[in-house]
């Protein structure tokens, strides 16, 4: 790995593989997903060592606090490297995980479009 005193954010989340590609996590800093210290903040801002970065890349929340600064994206293990997830953070995508597994999305089950069939027994069971 490359260690650098100056990498943008958005380099640097993609290169911790919270996303797969620098123009995601770059959309995600833009809408204010991704807040340093509790401030929205803009791609091109430098990452420092030891910041709390709250991270929402759509399927979950991550709270870091950022351990070492890299450029380059590696092996997810060495990633894992680049940062520490707080203890709350931890429990709460777990507790996230758990009411996905207890309250599945209604329409998970459901795939594609319905056959005549399906839309019949649909409309039947409306009635």
């Amino acid at each position: 790995m490359m260690e650098k005193d100056n990498v943008r954010i958005d380099k640097w989340l993609w290169a911790a593989r919270f996303f797969k590609t620098r123009s995601l996590a770059t959309d995600a800093i833009d809408r204010g997903r991704v807040r340093i210290d509790g401030e929205p903040i803009k791609p091109s801002r430098a990452v420092k060592v030891n910041e709390k970065i709250a991270i929402d890349n759509g399927s979950d929340r991550w709270e870091v606090i950022v351990a070492a600064i890299s450029d380059m994206r590696g092996p997810a293990p060495v990633a894992r490297t680049l940062y520490f997830e707080t203890d709350e953070s931890v429990s709460r995508r777990e507790n996230d995980k758990e009411a996905r597994r207890l309250f599945p999305e209604p329409g998970s089950t459901i795939k594609g479009r319905p056959t005549k069939r399906d839309r019949r027994a649909l409309s039947k069971a409306g009635e």
